[in-house]
């Protein structure tokens, strides 16, 4: 049995992209909670890598009013279901313009499980062709760039890439090359 239980829930926003439902809930001991919960479907995390450098995308996020580096990722639209291979191959060719010719799937992250039910599956793009980005308009102001290994960690190190994705993602690729 889950140590929360939910009696009742209403949906309060949706767009394409998300919903937010407020879910009334009773808990083990018989108290009365409430939870928000942004639902927003499986997102794919992509990290480019050609052997020696990775390509990340810098964009506006304006829930932070800031410019951010991260790898390529995000969601189908229409909140459409769309298998996780398929949308990081979709996601790296929309915001890069890079084709893979190899997508190794390296795991799963929770995005934020304190508020949300949306999951990343992380993957591993090699052999890689440039053709042209076909962005959607959110990602009109987007840039893109290799770095190398060292230069990557060190804008980790200095808060330049700060987004928990791709932090994440970072760490799984760490993991499955200490483990192979």
């Amino acid at each position: 049995m889950d140590p929360v239980q939910r009696v009742s829930s209403r949906e309060v926003y949706r767009n394409n992209w998300m919903t937010v439902r407020e879910d009334d809930v009773r808990r083990l001991d018989g108290s009365e909670g409430i939870y928000a919960v942004v639902d927003k479907p499986t997102c794919a995390v992509v990290i480019p890598f050609d052997g020696a450098r990775f390509h990340l995308v810098e964009q506006f996020r304006y829930p932070l009013g800031m410019r951010r580096w991260e790898f390529p990722m995000g969601t189908a639209p229409e909140l459409a279901d769309v298998p996780p291979l398929e949308l990081a191959a979709r996601e790296l060719r929309e915001e890069t313009g890079l084709i893979a010719g190899s997508m190794a799937e390296l795991g799963v992250t929770d995005v934020a499980a304190g508020m949300s039910s949306q999951r990343g599956r992380v993957f591993l793009a090699t052999d890689l062709t440039q053709s042209e980005a076909q962005r959607e308009v959110e990602e009109q102001d987007m840039r893109t760039a290799w770095f190398d290994l060292d230069e990557f960690e060190k804008m980790i190190a200095a808060g330049d890439i700060t987004d928990a994705q791709t932090l994440a993602a970072y760490a799984l690729l760490l993991v499955r090359e200490r483990v192979l």
